[in-house]
């Protein structure tokens, strides 16, 4: 019963509160369920902004994703939790060191965002940490909102307001 329902709501069409206009909605659930491809596969479509809040950020192909979009000349920012400072394996310095833009928001206890926002018209977001174990051994869903540039508003407003109190990594 639970899973009919799921379906149902996946495959009604649905307006988002506030969101005018046609909109895409995508699911995507781990593991194993291709929530790195469809990320990667957006990223790749970015011709001028991304804007990313990550939690857990260790995933080679989005952040390789991320540093190619750069090196398109697309405006890559990225703002992460504080752990990823002492990381082992964090995406921070591969970041960084591939010319994104990194900062650090240490203000919070825990910056459990996961949300990126693309073109001011796309927002990828759910509990899907960007990393390995997100997509093979974790339980997790990532949601591509396609063709809302008011939600991608809201969410670069957010993203702006946390990187107001945000550090250079």
């Amino acid at each position: 019963m639970k899973r009919a329902v799921l379906i149902l709501i996946l495959t009604v069409p649905l307006t988002l509160q506030g969101q005018q206009g046609p909109q895409d909605l995508k699911a995507y659930f781990s593991p194993n369920g291709g929530c790195t491809q469809a990320v990667v596969e957006t990223l790749n479509g970015a011709k001028k902004t991304i804007l990313v809040q990550a939690y857990s950020f260790t995933s080679t192909p989005i952040a390789k994703a991320l540093v190619d979009a750069k090196k398109r000349g697309v405006d890559v920012r990225v703002i992460l939790d504080r752990s990823q400072r002492t990381e082992r394996y964090s995406g921070a310095t591969f970041l960084t060191n591939g010319g994104v833009t990194t900062f650090i928001d240490a203000t919070h206890k825990i910056a459990h965002n996961k949300v990126m926002v693309i073109d001011d018209q796309e927002v990828i977001t759910g509990s899907f940490n960007f990393t390995k174990a997100a997509e093979t051994g974790n339980a997790e869903n990532v949601l591509l909102i396609l063709h809302a540039p008011e939600l991608a508003a809201k969410y670069s407003q957010n993203w702006h307001e946390h990187l107001n109190h945000s550090e250079n990594y």
